[in-house]
């Protein structure tokens, strides 16, 4: 699993012109199954975006595809962790038991 944090590093008019874009982005990813969820942090100064991704190279090659990313309006930072406990209902994202 990987949280992906966008710093915003355009004035939020000018990354409320690409939101449309960015969402459309954000749709194909959860439709392709690699986001798992996303939002704005508070205050906006950038978001979230928590991935089920096999590689961390899968989810750069992902964040490349993105109208922020593309339009240089944000940076990113990707985060990979091993999640070891979830939520009723979230147990699909906890790595297999090892034998």
């Amino acid at each position: 699993m990987f949280i992906v944090t966008l710093t915003y590093l355009k004035p939020n008019e000018e990354i409320d012109g690409l939101l449309a874009a960015h969402r459309a982005f954000l749709r194909e990813q959860y439709a392709n199954g690699m986001f798992v969820l996303s939002g704005r942090m508070v205050p906006r100064t950038g978001g979230i975006i928590i991935a089920d991704a096999d590689s961390r190279a899968d989810v750069e090659a992902v964040i490349e595809l993105d109208p922020f990313k593309q339009a240089g309006a944000a940076s990113y930072t990707i985060t990979e962790f091993v999640p070891t406990m979830a939520a009723d209902g979230l147990e699909t994202y906890l790595p297999a038991p090892q034998a």
